[in-house]
């Protein structure tokens, strides 16, 4: 289901923040961003979603990333809405036509990944193929954990301003 801009700002609060949980998994970036409506388009939603993001710390920005699957999977560890399922889904659609040997090796970067880092290895999948975001992880296993701590954050960024696109009707 997708609304238009004028719907979502006026929304009850909590069924707005229900939409927006979908784009994004951190509660405080959720009741910020339903704080600060009305927005006037889509560019502003996003300008403002990206201010309240990076005001966040490293627990917010965790708790945003349990939200998803990892890559090559289905399940999160925390619970997802039956739309970010779907969109998880399909941004990660060529990892699972990808060949066998490329998902066993993506669940082998992902157990390194999160026994390096603490955390699930979270990248904007959407129109990327399986190797692609087999070499983006190789490189990325290669930050220290604060480097690659904010970079997990902005692919976070990314994955939410897609969704966001994705609920606003007529945006993209």
């Amino acid at each position: 289901m997708t609304v238009t801009l004028g719907e979502l700002n006026a929304l009850r609060a909590a069924d707005c923040a229900e939409m927006f949980a979908a784009c994004c998994g951190s509660s405080r970036w959720v009741s910020g961003l339903v704080a600060r409506r009305p927005f006037a388009s889509l560019e502003e939603l996003r300008r403002i979603g990206d201010e309240i993001w990076w005001s966040l710390d490293a627990g917010d920005w965790r708790e945003a990333f349990a939200h998803h699957p990892r890559i090559g999977g289905t399940q999160s560890a925390s619970p997802q809405s039956e739309r970010a399922s779907s969109w998880s889904a399909g941004e990660q659609a060529a990892v699972t036509t990808a060949a066998a040997s490329a998902r066993t090796e993506l669940a082998a970067i992902n157990d390194e990944y999160e026994e390096k880092f603490g955390f699930i290895y979270i990248v904007c999948a959407a129109g990327r193929s399986a190797n692609e975001l087999l070499e983006i992880a190789r490189r990325r296993l290669t930050n220290d954990r604060d480097t690659e701590l904010r970079v997990a954050a902005d692919e976070q960024r990314q994955i939410t301003n897609l969704r966001l696109g994705k609920l606003i009707m007529g945006s993209e």
